[in-house]
């Protein structure tokens, strides 16, 4: 008879640790890049995909940390005819949100509202004409909200989340610039 009553103990301070593990994926609401003129064309992958830990304290107060990955490409026709010139440009964008939490009291179904920094680096980017980024990696703040889920075992988190950065990665004249303002619709789910 210990035996069980020790197991479910020991399951239930399994289950209430302040620290989870999980994923975060989403679609970003806002493009990567702005185009300046017309021969530009732009795509922003439409996923966002990555890791996420947070730590629950007291007090509905949490800690959340995520790394976020998307992918976008671009193409630049400068000219026309036989006399145009095509350059074409691939990167992936890691994102390196860190937030503080506030989750209102409930039991089940738990508003919350996260503010904080993010950090946003490109990786690999290419260019078929030798145009690099001016800021590889920009800073920006974070503010957000949603709603975290409390399903058995698990958590599911979706919320709006909005960073403005305080730079473009770059900007190239009269074609195409990074976007500073981003918004993003994210559901986390974690254990």
């Amino acid at each position: 008879m210990k035996l069980p009553f020790l197991l479910l103990c020991a399951s239930t301070l399994a289950f209430s640790q302040p620290f989870s593990a999980g994923v975060k994926v989403g679609l970003p609401l806002t493009d990567f890049l702005n185009t300046v003129n017309s021969g530009v064309s732009t795509t922003t992958n439409r996923y966002i995909v990555g890791p996420q830990v947070e730590l629950r304290l007291p007090f509905g107060l949490g800690v959340e940390f995520d790394v976020l990955y998307r992918h976008f490409d671009y193409t630049d026709i400068v000219g026309s005819g036989v006399n145009a010139i095509t350059s074409l440009g691939h990167s992936g964008d890691w994102e390196f949100p860190l937030v503080a939490k506030y989750k209102f009291p409930s039991h089940i179904v738990r508003p919350y509202v996260e503010a904080g920094v993010a950090w946003d680096t490109l990786s690999g980017l290419t260019n078929t004409v030798g145009i690099t980024a001016q800021n590889s990696t920009v800073m920006g703040a974070v503010i957000g909200g949603g709603i975290d889920i409390h399903a058995i075992v698990i958590h599911i988190a979706p919320e709006l989340r909005y960073t403005r950065w305080t730079s473009q990665h770059f900007n190239i004249s009269n074609v195409l610039n990074s976007n500073q303002n981003q918004a993003e619709f994210l559901v986390g789910i974690t254990f």
